[in-house]
């Protein structure tokens, strides 16, 4: 199987599938299947349009645990890239402008993916590059199960041998912050498996304990 196919997989798309608080900020964010899979669709847009990715291509992820890491992760594969830490063609930062990559790429991580109050200097603007993009993508040249989608701390897998190693998960799963190979198992167990996930960040255990019976979410 191909990891582009992960959303299209959910049981029902209308129901959640990210959901991400931030305690500090009080920032709520729900995104149904419906809503993720728009959310990828023009970020691969972009990415094809814009910066020409496609199967080869690789990305640097350097997001925090937020849902737009998630969004990434999705895009990434939806194109054919693969997500990997050496030798990227394109680099991905927060607001901490972290990237030195070819062609280097900055989230401002304000609320509903907005763009910097100031553009950042050297970097393309998410915020504002990917919105105006398509609410469909369609790739020209698609993924196949032998197209390479991980290249992350010494481990290589192709979109094929990820979805065959990863246990499915119907799951809601409460998770707080955590590396990025955690969270690249996590998004593809549940979308082999109807699963969904709600991030919650800079919260107390009292908060997540709420929070994990508000949603029905088991905690991690």
């Amino acid at each position: 199987m191909t990891l582009d196919r992960l959303l299209a997989r959910l049981p029902d798309p209308a129901r959640p599938f990210l959901t991400f608080y931030d305690d500090a900020t009080g920032e709520r964010v729900e995104l149904s299947g419906v809503t993720t899979a728009n959310w990828v669709a023009k970020t691969s847009n972009f990415l094809v349009d814009d910066l020409d990715a496609g199967p080869g291509t690789r990305i640097r992820l350097g997001l925090p645990s937020h849902w737009l890491r998630f969004v990434w992760l999705l895009s990434c594969w939806s194109v054919g890239a693969a997500v990997v830490d050496v030798d990227a063609d394109i680099g991905v930062s927060g607001p901490e402008l972290m990237a030195d990559e070819p062609h280097r790429l900055a989230a401002s991580l304000r609320p509903l993916g907005s763009r910097f109050a100031e553009p950042p200097t050297g970097f393309l603007d998410l915020g504002a590059e990917v919105p105006p993009h398509g609410d469909v993508f369609v790739a020209l040249d698609p993924p196949s199960p032998e197209t390479p989608a991980l290249d992350l701390e010494g481990r290589r897998a192709t979109q094929g041998e990820l979805s065959a190693a990863t246990q499915p998960s119907g799951e809601r799963l409460l998770i707080e912050p955590g590396p990025l190979a955690r969270d690249i198992d996590l998004v593809v167990a549940a979308g082999l498996g109807g699963g969904s996930l709600v991030l919650v960040a800079g919260a107390s255990t009292d908060v997540i304990a709420r929070l994990a019976e508000q949603e029905r979410a088991r905690i991690t």
